[in-house]
Order: C-alpha cells, then structure tokens, then sequence
C-alpha cells in the first residue's frame, strides 16, 4: 500500500526533511540535500531522513 507523505504541491521538485516515516510533517525544504539535512540539524533533530519529492508526472524507476 502506497503511503502519501507530503500533499503540497509547493514541495515538487525539492528535497525534504522529516523526522520519521511515522512522523511525517515536513522539517525543511529546499534544492540542496545537504542544506535540508543541516537545517533539519539545526532545529534539534538529530538524524532526519532526507525525501525527493518529484517533479508532478515524473516517473520514478527504482
């Protein structure tokens, strides 16, 4: 089953941090992984998981 983790449309095409699959409000936005990651940091969360969250009907090969 799929698990939509972020609805905004804002956020297409940008990497996020979110604390947990289980937790998933998003930390910080942004273009650059590891400016996400550090800002995420900053805010007191110690190891966030880092997201792409594609382009709107960008396929995705895994």
């Amino acid at each position: 089953m799929a698990q939509i983790l972020v609805k905004d449309d804002q956020l297409n095409g940008k990497y996020i941090a979110i604390a947990s699959m289980e937790s998933p409000a998003v930390i910080s936005s942004g273009t650059d992984p590891k400016e996400v990651y550090s800002q995420a940091q900053q805010k007191g969360y110690a190891e966030p998981m880092i997201v792409y969250i594609p382009e709107k009907d960008m396929v995705q090969i895994y």
